[in-house]
């Protein structure tokens, strides 16, 4: 894991305490999800400068497109994102937990 998803997972695994389920590293479909919550139908992506590459940029799209068609919700975050503003990472997060549907 790289140090930002070290710090948004320290913050996610409390949020398993309130009735999420959030998995780490999570091997799904040939794809490593940095952060899945199956239950609530939600993948969290935490993304260096790679993925601002053009490559990385097709890459994503078509993973997101794979996820979103099977009833995924995917949030992305930059690195700097859950370095300086983490409470707005979990805020959004935890908003995009409420409006999904869970499937327990």
């Amino acid at each position: 894991m790289t140090p930002q998803e070290v710090k948004l997972w320290s913050r996610l695994k409390c949020l398993n305490r309130d009735g999420c389920h959030f998995r780490r590293q999570a091997p799904v479909d040939g794809y490593i999800l940095d952060f899945a919550d199956f239950g609530h139908r939600l993948i969290v992506e935490v993304d260096g400068s790679q993925h601002g590459e053009a490559a990385g940029q097709a890459r994503d799209a078509t993973r997101d497109r794979h996820f979103a068609s099977a009833g995924f919700r995917i949030l992305r975050f930059w690195n700097i994102d859950v370095d300086t503003n983490m409470d707005g990472v979990i805020d959004t997060i935890l908003l995009a937990l409420k409006e999904a549907p869970t499937r327990r």
